[in-house]
């Protein structure tokens, strides 16, 4: 499989420095709950680099400080929110005056502090991924050591990049700890950037073992790898690669198990979960809870569109158990269902699971005539919804099947639904229906108006925002 993954991939591809990043890295890494990180002795509270790739538990701790940042930060830690405000999956009753109206209103400006802020978290954190790949090019670890560090750090590059191309569009493809060549660097054509990407995974499909390093599945597995493969491969359109990276993930029934029972399916302990984060304290639950859940009506910050919400079969079991109904007239997400702490949390952010990799590759099966196989995949997600399962109609009605299982099935998580219009061709036409302040220009986000004077080589700035 992993050979002939490459070669598919192969065809379709012809003022910090490392010693001060890596230091504040493994530094706020020993002051936050990172699993089964022993803390070392520091000299003078400082690490150089050298020390840092010179013991595996500091090695260790600048990639655990890389998740903690990832986690908190930047686009990783946001989409579920404010790309369902900027899709159709929320409505916004906040403060009008607050930033998160301009993503419910599409009316987003160069300077907006969160477009800033989600470009310069994920360079940042691309460029600790950089950081310990260089790190550990000569560190004197256990080959087995080494390459879990290298695949997991491949695996965060890529996702990275993956999500900057879908926001941004043409965007800086950043391989090196350079600095200088960083900051002058000019954008790579999105398509490539994505490409790059699968290379990345595919070399981290090679270095990743299928065992998760630990129980909780907060750190990358080859499944992880192959999943963001499958993932990433959707948008490009390559629907063998999507079939073969999902097929491989799903043959693995020793280590990811279906869950007919909607309620477990966001519990910690899931087997159907490929990839979580670790909570920044051992009692804290979701960020997803806290912002989306509310007893009130009017509802103080967001709740579920309308549309959303109208476009469920009444016989959904998602209806009644992912969503809960306040003062008979508003809808939140209750997929996480634990708000605030507790002894010890019950629910991690999910950024992968099981029931996507079903759907990938009933689509990739459709683009390639295989449409029996593709029903049947779907229909494993909709007979877990207690729908009635569909047979292997004409291609264009299985997509819009498809499309309308992924609305349902993965609502505000990680910008699904947004991703999807536009990968589709369908974001024009639906939110510019729905969505009075949509234009077309609005499929992508405006480039920091900050980087671009820093950086000329980034202009032109997208379509809309000159």
């Amino acid at each position: 499989m992993a050979t002939r993954m490459k070669n598919r991939i192969t065809n379709k591809i012809s003022s910090r420095t490392l010693i001060g990043l890596l230091v504040t890295v493994v530094m706020t890494v020993f002051t936050t709950a990172c699993e089964e990180l022993v803390e070392v002795p520091l000299t003078n509270s400082q690490l150089t680099s050298e020390a840092v790739f010179s013991e595996e538990t500091t090695a260790e701790a600048a990639l655990l400080g890389l998740y903690a940042d990832m986690r908190s930060t930047g686009i990783l830690s946001d989409l579920f929110y404010e790309m369902s405000l900027y899709g159709d999956d929320l409505d916004y009753y906040g403060s009008s005056a607050s930033s998160e109206q301009q993503f419910y209103d599409n009316s987003l400006i160069p300077t907006h502090p969160t477009v800033k802020g989600w470009w310069d978290s994920s360079y940042s954190q691309i460029y600790q991924a950089n950081a310990i790949l260089k790190g550990l090019e000569t560190a004197p670890f256990e080959t087995s050591f080494k390459n879990q560090l290298q695949g997991e750090s491949l695996v965060a590059r890529a996702i990275l990049h993956f999500y900057l191309s879908m926001l941004y569009g043409d965007v800086p493809n950043i391989s090196t700890t350079d600095y200088q060549e960083n900051t002058s660097i000019g954008k790579t054509e999105a398509t490539i950037v994505r490409s790059q990407a699968l290379t990345d995974l595919q070399r981290a499909i090679e270095l990743l073992p299928w065992e998760y390093k630990t129980t909780s599945r907060t750190r990358p597995n080859k499944g992880v790898a192959l999943a963001l493969c499958a993932r990433i491969a959707l948008v490009q359109k390559d629907w063998e690669l999507a079939l073969a990276c999902s097929s491989e993930v799903l043959d693995h029934t020793e280590i990811y198990t279906w869950q007919e029972d909607l309620n477990t399916i966001f519990l910690k302990e899931s087997p159907t979960t490929l990839w979580q984060w670790f909570p920044s304290g051992s009692n804290v639950n979701t960020t997803e809870a806290s912002i989306l859940s509310f007893e009130t009506a009017p509802p103080p910050r967001v709740a579920l569109s309308s549309e959303l919400i109208n476009s469920f079969d009444d016989d959904d079991l998602r209806l009644s158990q992912w969503i809960k109904t306040v003062a008979d007239a508003y809808y939140h997400p209750y997929k996480y269902k634990a708000v605030g702490n507790e002894p010890e949390a019950s629910e991690y952010s999910i950024v992968m699971r099981l029931a996507e990799l079903y759907l990938i590759r009933s689509e990739a099966q459709v683009q390639l005539g295989q449409l029996t196989s593709a029903a049947a995949d779907l229909n494993t997600v909709r007979k877990r919804a207690g729908l009635e399962e569909v047979t292997a109609t004409p291609s264009a009605e299985l997509l819009e099947f498809i499309i309308q299982e992924r609305r349902h099935e993965f609502f505000t998580e990680m910008g699904t639904r947004f991703f999807d219009l536009k990968r589709t061709g369908q974001v024009n036409a639906v939110l510019g229906t729905v969505k009075s302040g949509w234009d077309p220009d609005d499929a992508l986000l405006p480039l920091p108006e900050s980087e671009l004077l820093i950086n000329p080589n980034l202009s032109p700035q997208n379509p809309g925002y000159e």
